[in-house]
């Protein structure tokens, strides 16, 4: 089974604590371009340590460490797919990340058959022990609940496959992974155009509860299932005949259970009250001060500006 490796050295530490942010492929956005008004190097609660640049992307929230591992995903052009950071001790997803941009925005392939053999497959990144040997979501009467949506990534048959890793999943009540579930990762799809030139980019986080006591539950054999759901986005952009880079952040907090609304209104919350939900620093690596202004926005604030329905 494959492992995952690094290989550093002092000097690319040292490079990395200087530039802070580096570009992981021709077109991930993990820059910290802010227009040169802010102190990027003001980020006392960061991943920037870390001596996996991959961590320092801004979809990256705090690693939790102990019993977890990175796994991140890479097509075969060195383009990062998704990462996630999975819990090794308890065989469950803690959360997975990602970016969406106007080149892996444009549909050119579709879904993975679902009637392909072996639809679901075990991640080739685990380490030894990572999970069980069989798949546990069979016969449990739950979904397989994407976290990375494989509609969210429809622009190759490689980044699209990819997102079937069991690893990229969390077990999901049918009528809420296909109702209020699905309507939020489709409502989060229409704020990436498919403009050739554009540079906007939404940076995604999402998981289930599977840390805080009573906010999950264990089925046979020790599957985890989470009580609640959450989804943390960021959006970087400009507006037109500006300069600068804007950042706006809004959040999402779900009962997992059966629900079939269309309106995500009453499911709205702050970053901040998002963290405090889920013990997760989100966005941890945005300069502080642009961390604190996206996530203390009010529910009622982000609802308009996101034009929340």
């Amino acid at each position: 089974m494959k492992r995952i490796t690094l290989i550093t050295t002092a000097l690319s530490f040292s490079f990395l604590a200087l530039t802070a942010f580096t570009s992981c492929s021709k077109d991930d956005d993990n820059s910290n371009d802010t227009g040169g008004k802010e102190n990027v190097f003001n980020n006392t609660n960061s991943n920037l340590k870390d001596l996996r640049p991959v961590t320092h992307r801004l979809e990256f929230p705090k690693l939790k460490g102990g019993k977890s591992v990175i796994l991140t995903h890479k097509l075969s052009d060195g383009e990062v797919n998704y990462s996630v950071e999975w819990d090794v001790e308890k065989k469950s997803n803690r959360w997975t990340c990602y970016q969406i941009y106007a080149s892996n925005a444009k549909q050119t392939v579709k879904r993975k058959d679902q009637k392909s053999a072996n639809l679901y497959p075990m991640d080739p990144l685990w380490p030894a022990n990572a999970f069980f040997t069989y798949d546990p979501y069979r016969g449990s009467g739950y979904d397989h609940g994407h976290l990375c949506p494989s509609q969210d990534r429809v622009n190759s048959r490689e980044s699209n496959d990819q997102t079937f890793y069991l690893s990229n999943m969390q077990p999901q009540v049918h009528d809420f992974n296909a109702g209020i579930w699905e309507v939020m990762e489709r409502k989060m799809r229409t704020y990436i155009t498919y403009t050739s030139g554009s540079k906007d980019t939404l940076f995604i986080c999402r998981g289930g509860t599977i840390d805080k006591q009573g906010q999950y539950t264990y089925i046979r054999n020790n599957f985890i299932v989470p009580t609640y759901f959450f989804s943390a986005a960021l959006m970087k952009y400009k507006v037109r005949g500006q300069g600068d880079w804007q950042y706006k952040a809004i959040g999402f907090w779900f009962k997992h259970e059966s629900n079939s609304r269309t309106s995500l209104t009453p499911y709205v919350v702050s970053i901040k009250e998002l963290e405090e939900k889920t013990g997760i620093d989100f966005f941890c690596n945005l300069p502080d001060n642009i961390e604190q202004d996206v996530e203390n926005k009010t529910p009622g604030q982000m609802i308009i500006v996101w034009n929340i329905r």
